[in-house]
């Protein structure tokens, strides 16, 4: 339920288009959230630098500087903060470059509100997931071939070499890696890795699957670690 309880949080929401930022923002209000708008790049990093905020909603078209660049600045200083893109049907290139450069998701407009509170949700619960105190006992690093990952870091190596992975791709290859040789559909990577599902967005799956092949893979055409279980979705390799 959109309506369930959790502590007040601050979003920083980066439209140029006042009417949907201000229909955003009202909204915002029923899972508890406050919420402040820049219709620009100059004012959102204004504010910014002001104020901690919990998630950035960042549109990609906008005046005196683009969404991808303003991602880039976001990610270059202070704490990490979810990030969700907000982008155009036209703009397939520019969701790739936005989660190559730091965002945790993105929705296409027109996208429903419930929808858009759900993904915020979601990143707040993946959130609180990382926060929470560690258990006495370690958690392990996972080894796979040549590949390590460890969670607590939440750093993966292959070869001795780091490879960088945006908050995302990292829980999505940590699933995978925690359920090697199980089948995964589309659908159920939304709700366990992301935290919702909505028909017809599993090609969000895709997209990061793809992005996640190609910094992992040696041979992202003929993948060892991520296998894909044609007309039914995804598994881990089970190989040590």
């Amino acid at each position: 339920m959109l309506s369930e309880v959790m502590s007040e949080k601050q979003i920083l929401i980066v439209e140029d288009n006042a009417d949907l930022a201000s229909l955003i923002q009202l909204h915002l209000g029923d899972i508890n959230c406050a919420a402040d708008i820049a219709h620009d790049g100059e004012q959102a990093l204004e504010l910014f630098a002001s104020k901690q905020y919990d998630l950035i909603l960042l549109d990609i078209m906008l005046p005196v500087m683009d969404g991808i660049s303003l991602c880039r600045k976001f990610r270059e200083v202070g704490p990490y903060i979810p990030i969700i893109m907000l982008t155009s049907k036209s703009s397939e290139i520019d969701r790739v470059v936005g989660l190559e450069v730091g965002a945790d998701d993105y929705m296409t407009k027109p996208f429903s509100i419930p929808e858009l509170l759900a993904r915020i949700k979601a990143r707040f619960r993946a959130l609180e997931a990382i926060n929470k105190p560690q258990p006495a006992e370690p958690v392990q690093t996972l080894h796979v071939g040549d590949m390590s990952i460890d969670p607590q870091r939440r750093q993966v190596n292959i070869d001795g070499k780091e490879i960088t992975l945006t908050a995302r791709e990292f829980d999505l290859l940590l699933h995978f890696a925690r359920n090697p040789g199980r089948v995964l559909t589309r659908t159920q990577l939304l709700d366990q890795v992301w935290g919702y599902q909505f028909e017809g967005y599993e090609h969000t799956v895709n997209t990061h699957i793809n992005r996640l092949r190609l910094k992992i893979e040696k041979d992202p055409a003929k993948p060892a670690y991520i296998l894909t279980v044609w007309g039914v979705g995804y598994k881990f390799t089970e190989k040590a």
